[in-house]
C-alpha cells in the first residue's frame, strides 16, 4: 500500500458515495438508503482514501451495545488485491468492539469472511422480475398505512432482528417514496412491510408476518402501489420454505444470493417470520 493511504469515518454526505458504488456493483440500493442508513450510526460508515480520493468503503453499523451489521464492502476495481480493502475492513471492525457482527456476504467474498471469523448461518435469495402471479387476500386482516414505529412493531421486529432499532424505523417509515403498511387480526399486529423505489424497480423489505396469509395481505397492498410492468425484488431467507414459495408464486425468479454470516454467537431469530429481509446492507 502507498503511504498516502488514509482511513476515516465518512461524513453524512459521503455515505451517498457508498450507496452509489453499491448501485454500480449491481446491488440495487434504494433511493433513500443513504439518509436512512446514516441515521442509525453516524460513525458507522468508513472510507479508504488514496491521495485524498476515496477508493474503498465499508459500513459497520452499531445497534445498541451487543450487535452490529457490516455492509457496503467495496474497493474500486483498479485497487483490489493490494491490501487497501483489508486494512479498511480491520479498522472499521474495530468500531464494533466486542459486539456480535452480522453480514450478508456476496458469493466471491464468503471465503474471505470465514477467514475473518465469520460463520455461515443460512443463505438469503433475492427473487426478482415482473409480476405474473396474483394473491388471494384473506378478509380477516385490516391493512392500514404504517407511518410511525410503536410498541407492536418493535415487539414483532424483536423476533426477527437482534437489537432495538427505533431510530432506523423512524427514518425508514418516513422516507420519501417509501410505502409501508401493517396488517392486524383480532386487534393484534400480524404483519408489516415496506415498498421502496430502487435504482432498478422496487424492493419489498422488510416483510415480516406471523403467517403466510398475513404476509400476503400486506404484500397485496404494497404491490398495489407498484407501477404496472415494473420489476420488484424480494429478499428471502432460503430456509423459510413458505417465503420462497410465495416469491415463486408471484412469478419471481432467483437473481442474486448472499450468505448470512455472523462473527460471534449467531442470534436466535425466528426466520420463519421473515418473508422479506429489510436490507442486505443493514440487516
Amino acid at each position: 500500500m502507498q503511504d498516502s493511504y488514509r482511513i476515516r469515518a465518512l461524513s453524512g454526505a459521503e455515505i451517498q458515495i457508498a450507496v452509489d458504488w453499491a448501485a454500480r456493483e449491481g446491488w440495487n440500493p434504494g433511493h433513500q438508503d443513504a439518509a436512512c442508513f446514516g441515521a442509525v450510526d453516524s460513525e458507522g460508515f468508513w472510507g479508504g482514501f488514496l491521495d485524498g480520493q476515496i477508493i474503498a468503503c465499508v459500513s459497520v453499523v452499531n445497534y445498541g451495545q451487543a450487535f452490529a451489521f457490516l455492509g457496503f464492502y467495496i474497493v474500486a476495481s483498479q485497487h483490489r488485491g493490494q491490501g487497501y480493502g483489508y486494512a479498511l475492513w480491520q479498522k472499521a471492525l474495530e468500531h464494533a468492539g466486542s459486539r456480535v457482527v452480522g453480514l450478508d456476504g456476496v458469493v466471491d467474498q464468503q471465503e474471505n469472511y470465514c477467514r475473518s471469523g465469520f460463520e455461515l448461518a443460512y443463505r438469503n435469495i433475492r427473487f426478482g422480475g415482473v409480476l405474473s402471479g396474483g394473491l388471494a387476500v384473506s378478509q380477516e386482516y385490516e391493512v392500514t398505512p404504517l407511518t410511525e414505529p410503536g410498541a407492536e412493531l418493535e415487539a414483532l421486529d424483536a423476533r426477527v432482528f437482534p437489537a432495538p432499532r427505533r431510530g432506523f424505523w423512524q427514518h425508514w417509515l418516513g422516507a420519501e417514496g417509501h410505502v409501508s403498511c401493517a396488517a392486524h387480526q383480532h386487534g393484534g399486529l400480524a404483519a408489516f412491510g415496506t415498498l421502496r423505489p430502487c435504482a432498478s424497480g422496487c424492493k419489498i423489505g422488510p416483510l415480516v408476518a406471523t403467517s403466510r396469509p398475513a404476509a400476503e395481505a400486506v404484500l397485496a397492498r404494497l404491490l398495489h402501489e407498484l407501477p404496472e410492468g415494473q420489476e420488484v425484488f424480494l429478499d428471502v431467507p432460503e430456509p423459510h420454505a413458505a417465503a420462497v414459495d410465495l416469491a415463486r408464486s408471484l412469478g419471481l425468479a432467483p437473481v442474486f444470493e448472499t450468505a448470512r454470516m455472523y462473527r460471534g454467537t449467531a442470534p436466535q431469530l425466528e426466520t420463519d417470520l421473515i418473508y422479506g429481509v429489510t436490507s442486505f446492507e443493514l440487516g
